[in-house]
């Protein structure tokens, strides 16, 4: 794979270093402006070194051709590991800070030994900037609040947070008349579990008129930038917004190249590359500069002899050779789900009532519903005993009689107990239509014993799904330690089906072990974890984490009309009761 790209990162992060040093300008440009001339090369920069042509690079003299040269031998360069050690690479964040220049960044890690926006807005907040040479009282002020909303932004969002707002903002932008196109861009058009930055494009002949009205939206609190290409808000709820604005003729050049991911597109361009064109944010281009397409990213992908590639899937895990072979999946689409198969009501730790869960269900156009309440053990989320439970099952029976064709099932979300056993005895899982089982406790196990512990209850026969099976809480917790690639084996030998939960926390099973989970047979059950009638939405999440997964409507459990969700019920339940067993 050609290094270029690799080459010219590193030139870029040796400009920001000399920044910081105070260096002068002309030297830091001669840097970035390498970089820039490297990343567009239509040939390989390690035959150019080979054929010692690398000084024939525009901007690229005998001393810089030599430090390249040494780089691309040795893997690494002297001159840079020098300039780490002079000025850390972390004080290049202090520039991402209004106010803050490579003089003050350079004074402010002299003075101070400030290198990270944490350490910064720590010493605003203790008044330690005002007495610097060029601060004072107001920027100190100013560069509190500065670093404060760049510590929020740092905290990835989640996915189910981010999108709603940026689809409010593309709703409201997409009557404008000037508007010719718009979408999501970056990690949350891919929909990635959490999101850096919240991207928006838009293709206008009018950008002024755009803008206008991006920065006057109602959600607007404050305007951080205007420009005619580059507008930046921030929203009542303290979320930053960018919008970049192109013409309409490269408006499809333009969304693959900001929809990455950076690993996709420097792949696709390696592609490119290699047929002797040239591929960027404004187009496709030939071997002698003719721009070929730019409208759209379907006429690109298709002068490139593939299929147009999902954005979920441009993550440079195979799709673009599967792409050339016309082989993408078809992928699940939201409407193909025939039901939920995890909902919890108020009779454990859900808001609403049975009833309303139901009527919520019937209202999403679904089959059926099943209600997963917890077992026993979590009483801090009202388990069900098993008197309990049988009760619920009379209310089930009582109101399926009135709301026929449509189904509720009887399930539970079932504790795995620290040694594997599960929380109601086998004779009461028996009485259940559906099993889930879960970890809710005892996180801090050494990875033998948490995959000895889960894949026991796997072994259970009435065991229908393994629910979230990494226990992480996005943000805030990481996964339990524990072999997936072993419970992922047994769950393919009992025939237990996996969860993708859709709680925006959580979207787990993570999108890389779905697709290797599909490539075992293991069925994937999308759910939303519901815990009242407005947490149904969650499907979208966890259908768009499946897809990300490579998931097919066939992969997926609950893409079955009911008569085939209780047929393959019942043949997995008699399987499991006949198959052999191992004992963890």
């Amino acid at each position: 794979m050609r290094r270029n790209e690799e080459v010219a990162l590193l030139l870029e992060n040796i400009a920001e270093l000399l920044m910081l040093k105070n260096e002068n300008p002309y030297r830091i440009r001669a840097y970035t402006t390498a970089a820039q001339n490297i990343r567009a090369l239509d040939v390989d920069i390690e035959e150019l070194a080979r054929q010692g042509r690398l000084d024939e690079i525009p901007g690229v003299g005998k001393a810089l051709a030599a430090k390249i040269e040494e780089y691309l031998q040795t893997g690494k360069l002297q001159y840079y590991e020098e300039l780490k050690r002079e000025v850390p690479i972390q004080a290049v964040d202090l520039l991402e800070v209004p106010g803050i220049g490579p003089a003050r960044a350079h004074l402010l890690y002299e003075k101070l030994g400030i290198t990270t926006i944490q350490e910064l807005l720590q010493a605003a907040q203790e008044h330690k900037l005002r007495d610097l040479p060029g601060f004072g009282e107001k920027l100190e002020e100013r560069i509190a609040r500065e670093a404060a909303r760049l510590m929020q932004r740092t905290k990835r969002l989640l996915l189910g947070i981010a999108l709603p707002v940026a689809e409010d903002v593309v709703a409201a932008l997409r009557g404008i008349p000037a508007v010719k196109a718009i979408d999501p861009a970056g990690s949350l058009r891919r929909m990635k579990e959490t999101i850096g930055d919240i991207d928006i494009l838009v293709g206008t002949d009018d950008p002024e008129a755009v803008v206008d009205a991006f920065i006057h939206l109602p959600i607007v609190k404050e305007v951080l930038a205007v420009g005619p290409t580059r507008p930046s808000i921030l929203t009542r709820e303290d979320l930053q917004v960018d919008l970049r604005v192109v013409a309409p003729d490269e408006y499809g050049s333009a969304l693959l190249y900001f929809t990455g991911s950076k690993e996709h597109n420097i792949a696709l361009r390696t592609y490119v590359q290699e047929r002797g064109w040239k591929l960027s944010e404004y187009g496709l281009f030939d071997e002698n500069g003719t721009r070929l397409a730019s409208r759209t990213e379907e006429e690109i992908y298709r002068l490139l002899d593939m299929d147009w590639i999902p954005p979920e899937l441009r993550e440079n895990r195979g799709e673009i050779q599967a792409a050339r072979e016309h082989r993408l999946p078809k992928l699940v689409e939201q409407q193909e789900i025939r039901g939920d198969l995890h909902a919890h009501t108020d009779w454990s730790d859900g808001h609403d009532s049975l009833e309303r869960m139901v009527q919520a269900a019937i209202a999403r156009g679904y089959e059926y519903l099943v209600i997963s309440d917890h077992s026993p053990s979590l009483t801090v989320a009202r388990g069900l005993t098993v008197e309990r439970l049988r009760a619920q099952r009379e209310l089930i029976r009582e109101v399926n009689e009135r709301v026929a064709p449509f189904r509720i099932l009887q399930g539970a979300e079932v504790n795995i107990q620290s040694d594997g056993t599960l929380d109601y005895p086998d004779e009461v899982l028996a009485e259940l239509d559906v099993v889930i089982v879960s970890v809710h406790s005892a996180f801090d196990m050494p990875i033998e014993r948490m995959t000895e512990r889960v894949i026991r209850a796997l072994a259970n026969p009435h065991v229908d799904i393994l629910g979230h099976p990494t226990g992480r809480l996005l943000n805030s917790r990481l996964p339990y330690e524990i072999d997936l690639d072993a419970v992922l084996d047994a769950a393919a030998e009992y025939g237990v089906a996996i969860e993708v939960n859709g709680q925006p926390d959580r979207l787990d099973l993570p999108d890389i072990w779905v697709q290797r989970a599909i490539t075992r047979g293991i069925m994937i059950a999308c759910t939303s974890d519901a815990h009242s009638t407005r947490q149904l939405e969650n499907m979208r999440w966890s259908v768009a984490t499946a897809r990300r997964g490579w998931a097919e409507a066939r992969h997926i459990l609950n893409t079955r009309p009911l008569p085939e969700l209780l047929d393959w019920l019942a043949t997995h339940r008699e399987r499991s009761r006949g198959a052999s067993r191992r004992t963890p």
